[in-house]
């Protein structure tokens, strides 16, 4: 496939070592498609070495040793990250594709794949109880039966002040640091296994954002790309929402990942979202009612009209109707109508894996465009990712 319409990209990304790819829906085939093609760019013509993926730390090194080494299978590797989100025919293609650009490449030219989630951290558990059982058998009951409510736990499900998971973890990790060289790998599951905990047992909601559980989640994944770029030569495409990627804040006041990686990074981090005009989007609706987590059946298509006038989406399908992306760094020298627009506030979508039942249609956040993001990719049409069977 012709890659001329991105060849722009070569001098827009020009000393970036990260571009965060977002999404304004979890459920986008059009987005999935997208950041693929941008991968395969990215990777063959700017030499980019790495997808960082809002998905499992735990699981990521299955899909890591799929892609490099053929170990496994496409679709196996992939449910075992855990989030439906990711389950599709569209993220599949790419995971397929990332395996048949490394075949037979030298193993310092292959493309590597890392989750950065602390969520969904079953691996990690069942990893470290197999290590337990070699080195030491009479501590694994003791060290990890405390810990594996972490397998189904869901971020900010157990509030606890005293933070005991925790200190269960820690306590694993402080185990695992006598045991030398070999115990590399269950010491990277252990620090999961901590991370995991913090998630739990913290609320979301507090008087200090940066103590809630959303604050807390963006950070563990900024460190997670942080650790990746100690190589001096790694260059991330890193998939996340639009919300994580953004190098404002999300939720209120809540410091997001691009935040922290702008903050460090500076022009080496680029931040890009993805927006669309109209269509629809797979997510899970959320029923209302006193639960402390709204109950959401199974994913289902949402349809949803055109942008409302004055929105984000709204002013770029004017612009030009058609899919499109904007570099907004390039808008110093635009003129000053537009440079004061970009640096007002208007209203874009944001839709995560659950929606209100009802109310979905509705949901758009306040932004910022010339303090968030450095570009924007318009879609027009948007229609529902593509679920792949459960076995």
């Amino acid at each position: 496939m012709s890659t001329a319409d991105l060849q722009p990209l070569k001098s827009i990304l020009d000393g970036v070592r990260i571009v965060g790819l977002g999404e304004a829906t979890h459920g986008t085939s059009e987005f999935f498609q997208l950041k693929h093609r941008l991968l395969e760019f990215l990777v063959e013509e700017m030499g980019f070495t790495v997808l960082a993926m809002e998905a499992s730390a735990s699981a990521g090194p299955a899909v890591d040793a799929y892609v490099r080494q053929g170990v496994g299978d496409a679709g196996g590797v992939l449910a075992g990250l855990g989030f439906w989100t990711w389950r599709t025919r569209e993220v599949l293609g790419m995971i397929e594709w990332m395996r048949a650009y490394n075949r037979g490449r030298p193993e310092d030219q292959k493309v590597r794949f890392a989750g950065i989630d602390p969520q969904q951290c079953g691996v990690s558990l069942a990893v470290l109880g197999s290590f337990l059982r070699k080195v030491a058998p009479d501590r694994e009951a003791g060290l990890l039966f405390p810990l594996c409510v972490l397998a189904q736990a869901y971020p900010g499900s157990r509030p606890d002040p005293q933070r005991r998971l925790v200190h269960d973890a820690e306590e694993l990790l402080g185990f695992l640091h006598g045991h030398g060289p070999g115990a590399a790998d269950a010491l990277r599951h252990a620090r999961i296994l901590v991370q995991a905990a913090d998630l739990v047992t913290r609320t979301r909601q507090h008087t200090d954002p940066e103590q809630t559980v959303f604050a807390a989640r963006d950070r563990f994944m900024a460190e997670a790309v942080g650790e990746l770029l100690h190589d001096p030569s790694t260059k991330i495409a890193l998939w996340a929402h639009n919300g994580h990627i953004t190098k404002s804040r999300h939720s209120g006041a809540v410091p997001a990942m691009g935040q922290r990686l702008h903050a460090r990074y500076g022009d080496a981090y680029y931040a890009l979202g993805l927006l669309f005009g109209s269509g629809s989007f797979r997510a899970r609706r959320m029923w209302p009612g006193p639960w402390s987590r709204p109950r959401a059946g199974a994913p289902v298509t949402n349809r949803i009209g055109p942008a409302r006038p004055g929105t984000v989406e709204a002013r770029l399908a004017a612009a030009n109707p058609g899919d499109h992306l904007v570099d907004l760094r390039g808008a110093a020298t635009a003129p000053a109508a537009v440079q004061q627009w970009l640096s007002g506030r208007h209203h874009m979508r944001s839709f995560g894996a659950m929606v209100p039942r009802w109310s979905y249609r509705f949901n758009v956040s306040p932004a910022s465009l010339a303090e968030e993001y450095d570009g924007l990719a318009y879609v027009a049409a948007s229609t529902g990712s593509q679920p792949l069977p459960t076995s």
